[in-house]
C-alpha cells in the first residue's frame, strides 16, 4: 500500500533496490546527493547530476525533462553514506520559469522495480525557490527509510549545495546547468501509469475535505471538539498544479473495501462481525475506523432507546391527563382502568425499545469480542496478549488508546478511546475529587497516587509505540512526592533525565523545552530546518508535570502555558497531573491552560460528552492486570532499543 507523505513524515522502505519517479508540469533537472551521518556531502563525487549521472548505487537522467526515473541500489552505496537526497532544480535560460511558484507542483514517488508505489510526495507550498530537496532516503538502526523534505532554496542549486557542505557549491551548480544547456543526454522514458489509474484533477485551490469522520467525546460541557479527523482529498490542478492536503495521513480517493473474511450470514440473521471490517488503506486504519463506528453505533442505539422511553413516558402522561380531565372518570373504576391502560401501553413501548437495544448491544458485544484481540499494541489494553509479542516499532502508529468509554445502559460494553498521533493537544489527569462513585470511595492521597500511576502508564504506552529514540519523556516533580509511582520509568532508564525536583530543577527542564520550541518554530518560519543545532533532539517530547501548581513560580507558570499552546505543533507535549482546585489561587490566568488540555481521570468518571446526542460517557483509565509485569517488560525492551540506537 502506498504511503502518501507530507513534509517531515517518514516511511520504512521494504526493499533496497528502488526507482524514484519525478513528474512535473514543466522540465526540471533531477539529481541526488550522498551524505554522511551528519548529512554532509564530502565532495563532487558524491553528487549525481546530468554532467556526472552515475555514482555507486545511484543513476540519474542526463537532461531536463518533465518526467524522470532515478535508479537507486541502497546496498551498493559506499559504507560512509547514510543519506540520499533527491534534488530538483529549474533549468536556466531565456523564457524558462525562474521559480517553482510559477510551475505545477512536482510529484515524486518511490517505487519498487515493478513500478509498485511505496511512498509518494507532492511538493506544495513552493514560491520563489528554484531548487528543492524533495526526498531523503536515510539509514536508521540498520534500516532504510524515506522522508518527505520539500526544502526549497531561492539561491538555487548553489544555495542547496552550500547548505549540504559542498566545498565548490557555485561551481558545481554552474557545471550542472551548463550540462543541461548543452543537451548531453538521451531522452528519458516517462514513468508508466500506476494501476490506480489517473489521479484526480481539478482546478487549483484547496482540496475539498471528504466525509466527516466520527468525532470522539470531549471534556465536560465544553464545545464539542473532534479528535478524529475528516478524510482528506487530494486535488491537482491541470498540469499538476498546487495540491492541498486536508489530512496528512489519509489517501484521497475512497479506500478499498476490506476483503471478505467471513461467510455471509444466513437470511434474516445479523452479519457476522469481522475485525477490520471497515474501509481503510491498512489494517490499522480499518480497525481505527471500525472502533469509531462502534462508538457511533452505541451512541445512537442508546439515544434511540432513551428517546423511545421518554416518548412512552410522555404518551402515558398525556393519556392520563385526558382520561382524568373528565370528572366522571375520577369516580369508580374508570380512572383505575385508564391508569392501567396507559401504564400497559408505556410498558409495551419501552419493552419493544429495550428489545431493539438488546439486539444492538448483542451485535456490538460480538463485534467487540472479535475486534479487541485483533488490535495492535497502540490500540490494545494492557491485558491484550499482543503485548507478550511486543517489539519496538519502526513507524509511528495512527492512533493511541487512552482508555475505555461506556454508557450506563451497557456497563459491560467498552469502546476504546483513541486519539490520533502525533498528539494535537496536551492531557490533564485530574487528581482532585469528583462526583463519581469511584472517586467518592477513594481518599485524596489514593487519588493523587492513582493519577501519577495513570500518567506513568500513558507515558509508557507512548514510549512503546514510537520508534526507538524518537520519543523522549521528561518529569517535573518539584517536591519529589511521586517517587514511588515513577519508579517504573526511573528504574528502566527510559527517561531523558532524572525527575526534576526543586525550583532549580523545574526551571532547568522548562527552559530546555521552551528553547527547543523556540528554535524549531524559528527554523520552520525561516524555512531553515537544516540549520538547527546538531545537539537538538528533533524527536517528540513529553513533559510530565506532577502536583501542579506546587513549586511553580510565575515564570514557570508562563512557560507551561507557552508549552501547552505552542508545543504540540513542534513535537512538545504536556501531561499534567493536578487538582484543578489547587490552582484556584491563580484566578482566571490559568483558565486557558486547562481549556487547552484534554481532561481524563484516574478513576471511572462520566465527564466526557459526544457531539451527536450529548451522552455523558464514563471514562475508565487503562490499568495493568493485577500482578502483571507487562509494564516493566515493555519498558525494558524500549530501554534496550534506545541503548542500541545510541551505539
Amino acid at each position: 500500500m502506498t504511503a502518501e507523505l507530507v513534509r517531515g513524515q517518514n516511511h520504512t522502505l521494504p526493499q533496497t533496490r528502488l526507482e524514484i519517479r519525478v513528474s512535473a508540469g514543466s522540465p526540471v533537472v533531477a539529481g541526488a546527493t550522498l551524505g554522511d551521518e551528519r548529512g554532509t556531502v564530502r565532495g563532487a563525487e558524491w553528487i549525481a547530476h546530468p554532467a556526472s549521472h552515475r555514482v555507486p548505487g545511484l543513476e540519474v537522467s542526463r537532461q531536463a525533462a518533465a518526467d524522470h526515473r532515478l535508479a537507486v541500489d541502497l546496498d551498493a552505496l559506499p559504507a560512509e553514506v547514510h543519506r540520499v537526497t533527491v534534488v530538483l532544480a529549474l533549468p536556466v535560460g531565456a523564457g524558462r520559469p525562474v521559480s517553482f511558484g510559477a510551475v505545477a507542483a512536482p510529484f515524486v514517488a518511490v517505487t519498487g522495480l515493478d513500478g509498485t508505489e511505496i511512498a509518494t510526495f507532492t511538493l506544495t507550498g513552493l514560491d520563489t525557490e528554484s531548487a528543492v530537496s524533495a526526498l531523503e532516503l536515510y539509514r536508521r538502526q540498520g534500516a532504510w527509510k524515506v522522508r518527505a523534505v520539500g526544502q526549497g532554496y531561492a539561491a538555487g542549486l548553489a544555495g542547496l549545495f552550500a547548505d549540504q557542505g559542498v566545498a565548490a557549491a557555485a561551481e558545481t551548480a554552474a557545471a550542472i546547468q551548463e550540462a543541461v544547456a548543452s543537451g548531453l543526454a538521451r531522452s528519458v522514458t516517462p514513468p508508466p501509469r500506476t494501476t490506480e489509474g489517473e489521479r484526480v484533477r481539478h482546478p487549483a485551490g484547496p482540496a475539498a475535505a471528504g466525509a466527516q469522520a466520527p468525532a470522539p467525546p470531549v471534556p465536560e460541557a465544553q464545545p464539542a471538539e473532534p479528535l478524529g479527523d475528516p478524510a482528506s482529498a487530494r486535488t491537482e490542478a491541470p498540469g499538476g498544479g498546487p495540491i492541498d492536503y486536508a489530512h496528512p495521513r489519509r489517501q484521497t480517493s475512497a479506500p478499498p473495501p476490506p476483503p471478505p473474511t467471513a461467510p455471509p450470514a444466513a437470511p434474516g440473521q445479523p452479519a457476522r462481525p469481522v475485525a477490520g471490517d471497515a474501509t481503510g488503506w491498512s489494517m490499522d486504519e480499518r480497525l481505527y475506523n471500525q472502533i469509531w463506528g462502534m462508538f457511533e453505533d452505541l451512541a445512537r442505539a442508546v439515544a434511540a432507546y432513551r428517546s423511545a422511553v421518554d416518548f412512552a413516558e410522555s404518551r402515558m402522561d398525556q393519556e392520563l391527563d385526558r382520561a382524568l380531565s373528565d370528572p366522571r372518570n375520577r369516580i369508580g373504576g374508570a380512572g383505575d382502568r385508564a391508569r392501567e391502560a396507559a401504564r400497559a401501553k408505556r410498558d409495551e413501548l419501552t419493552g419493544r425499545a429495550r428489545e431493539a437495544l438488546e439486539r444492538d448491544l448483542a451485535q456490538l458485544a460480538a463485534e467487540s469480542a472479535v475486534v479487541e484481540p485483533a488490535l495492535p499494541a497502540a490500540y490494545a489494553g494492557w491485558d491484550n496478549p499482543v503485548w507478550h509479542a511486543y517489539h519496538v516499532p519502526m513507524e509511528i502508529p495512527m492512533a493511541l488508546r487512552l482508555g475505555d468509554l461506556r454508557l450506563g445502559e451497557a456497563p459491560d460494553l467498552r469502546i476504546p478511546l483513541l486519539v490520533r498521533l502525533p498528539l494535537e493537544r496536551g492531557i490533564w489527569i485530574d487528581s482532585g475529587r469528583t462526583a463519581s462513585e469511584a472517586a467518592a470511595s477513594t481518599t485524596g492521597d489514593q487519588l493523587r497516587g492513582l493519577a501519577v500511576e495513570t500518567a506513568v502508564t500513558l507515558a509508557a504506552r507512548l514510549l512503546a509505540v514510537y520508534p526507538a529514540g524518537e520519543f523522549s519523556v521528561h518529569v517535573v516533580d518539584p517536591a519529589g512526592s511521586a517517587a514511588g509511582q515513577l519508579s517504573p520509568l526511573v528504574g528502566s532508564g527510559v527517561l531523558a533525565g532524572p525527575p526534576a525536583a526543586g525550583a532549580e530543577g523545574v526551571a532547568s527542564v522548562l527552559a530546555h523545552l521552551t528553547r527547543r520550541v523556540d528554535l524549531v518554530q524559528m527554523a520552520i518560519r525561516a524555512g531553515a530546518a537544516d540549520a538547527l543545532p546538531p545537539d537538538l533532539d528533533t524527536g517528540e517530547h513529553l513533559l510530565i508535570v506532577n502536583d501542579f501548581p506546587h513549586g511553580f513560580d510565575d515564570r514557570a507558570v508562563t512557560q507551561l502555558r507557552y508549552l501547552a499552546d505552542e508545543g504540540p505543533s513542534v513535537g512538545v507535549h504536556l501531561l499534567m497531573v493536578a487538582d484543578r482546585e489547587d490552582a484556584r489561587a491563580y484566578g482566571p490566568v490559568l483558565d486557558p491552560l486547562w481549556r487547552s488540555l484534554l481532561r481524563i481521570t484516574p478513576v471511572a468518571d462520566d465527564h466526557l460528552a459526544d457531539p451527536w446526542v450529548g451522552h455523558a460517557w464514563t471514562y475508565e483509565p487503562l490499568r495493568t492486570p493485577q500482578g502483571s509485569r507487562v509494564l516493566e517488560r515493555v519498558l525494558a525492551l524500549v530501554a534496550e532499543a534506545r541503548r542500541g540506537g545510541r551505539r
